[in-house]
């Protein structure tokens, strides 16, 4: 049953984090999500930087969960970041992490500076 419970929690794992980044790259162009949307990139930057305070920097703690999982499955040497191991998973390519890390804060940012505009300055 412990076997059964992991492959479910990280399929879950692997498809939510997957929607989330996704949701918070683009959810901003949706006038029905982009309340949503703003809320969960402010969570977001609040998990990498004030949880990052205790954690490191870039702290998430969906990818904490779901690495605790896979190491309970046996898996080991996971990289630092979620979405180098999504590539990873997916291609097979690790990607260097500076470029990972670099990509990943400025696109969060460029969608967070989206999301602002559509929010707040675009209605004005």
């Amino acid at each position: 049953m412990d076997d059964l419970f992991l492959r479910i929690a990280n399929i879950f794992f692997f498809v939510f984090h997957s929607a989330l980044i996704i949701f918070n790259l683009f959810g901003w162009l949706f006038a029905h999500t982009r309340k949503l949307n703003l809320i969960s990139l402010l969570l977001t930057f609040g998990s990498w930087v004030l949880l990052g305070i205790w954690k490191g920097w870039g702290y998430c703690f969906l990818t904490d969960w779901h690495y605790g999982i896979l190491k309970r499955m046996g898996k080991s040497d996971l990289p630092s970041s979620y979405i180098a191991f999504l590539v990873e998973s997916t291609t097979g390519w690790l990607p260097n992490a500076g470029l990972t890390n670099t990509l990943t804060l400025s696109l969060a940012v460029l969608a967070l500076m989206c999301s602002l505009w559509v929010n707040f300055i675009s209605q004005k």
